[in-house]
């Protein structure tokens, strides 16, 4: 278990998630089995969080939750390994939709929430804010940044200790492809790379002059130890949060999170329809608790009407 998920659950459990059976979920429906879930380590708490939500309401379906990555869940997703794959990013048209299609592994798409990407530094470190074009310079596949005064003579002559996530994960590849925007879809590669985020977490924190990315609910987690950098984009700097990335203030860096159904197995396992439905269900609930950005009210009927196709 993540850390943090325990207390999600108590926390879902005091907002009345509980009580979704009631509502039209999956309490007393008798469904039984097996359900296999892997991919992104920023969707991880949610899905997690939902499993253990429909695990007091039935015992007897039984979830696993891995996070390998987006891209690592991907691969297992697409040869039929797993029933559900988390992603932080859309499936990639051309490496991996042509692999489903292979395999005859048909899916659903199923936006879950927002994220903030969140670059975090040392707390003691005395940098506040970095322009989209300094982030764009210090992780630039050809980066020669090591000190933080190289960005800017106003930064502390500081050395740069580097942490982000693998190239599986779905956070890299957003950084890579849609903030850097460099056409070998790759960032500089002498960094300390995790696929675990409470990795990275204790890098950046036990490092002076360290600096890392990743999910905003991880910084949520670990602010205590961590300082979040705001983000200049061209309009001043802006501070990473819910109410900044649904406003469409924080960018580049906000990104949609989903979960991707393999359409046989909701239709054959009755245990994987029930989980897919309370979790869309309760949506709101446990994006919220995970401190996640809930979907718009608009997104949300899309992903509403979305599982709909997946039950006709």
């Amino acid at each position: 278990m993540v850390p943090g998920v325990a207390a999600l659950v108590l926390s879902l459990a005091a907002c009345g998630g509980g009580d979704a059976g009631a509502e039209g979920g999956s309490e007393g429906s008798g469904a039984s089995g097996s359900v296999a879930v892997d991919g992104s380590s920023t969707v991880e708490p949610m899905s997690k969080a939902a499993s253990e939500l429909l695990s007091e309401e039935n015992p007897d379906v039984r979830v696993t939750v891995a996070a390998s990555g987006t891209g690592g869940g991907f691969e297992k997703f697409c040869v039929g390994e797993t029933d559900i794959s988390d992603a932080s990013r859309p499936i990639k048209d051309d490496e991996e939709v042509p692999v489903c299609e292979e395999n005859g592994v048909e899916y659903t798409e199923l936006q879950v929430a927002t994220d903030a990407l969140t670059v975090v530094v040392h707390p003691d470190l005395a940098v506040d804010c970095l322009t989209t074009e300094q982030l764009v310079e210090l992780w630039a596949p050809d980066s020669k940044i090591s000190n933080w005064s190289q960005l800017d003579p106003s930064f502390p002559d500081q050395e740069i200790a580097l942490f982000g996530p693998g190239t599986d994960s779905g956070t890299y590849s957003y950084m890579a492809e849609d903030v850097v925007g460099d056409e070998s879809e790759a960032t500089r590669t002498d960094y300390e790379s995790s696929e675990d985020d409470n990795v990275l977490v204790q890098g950046v924190s036990g490092t002076e002059g360290a600096t890392g990315y990743f999910g905003y609910t991880y910084y949520e987690e670990n602010a205590d130890k961590l300082k979040a950098l705001s983000i200049d984009d061209g309009n001043g700097c802006v501070e990473p949060s819910a109410e900044t990335a649904q406003a469409g203030e924080y960018t580049p860096l906000s990104r949609p999170l989903f979960i991707y159904v393999s359409n046989k197995a909701y239709a054959d396992k009755p245990a994987v329809a029930e989980y897919v439905d309370f979790y869309i269900e309760n949506l709101e609930t446990i994006a919220s608790a995970a401190k996640y950005i809930p979907l718009s009210e608009e997104l949300y009927g899309e992903t509403q009407s979305a599982l709909e196709g997946l039950s006709s």
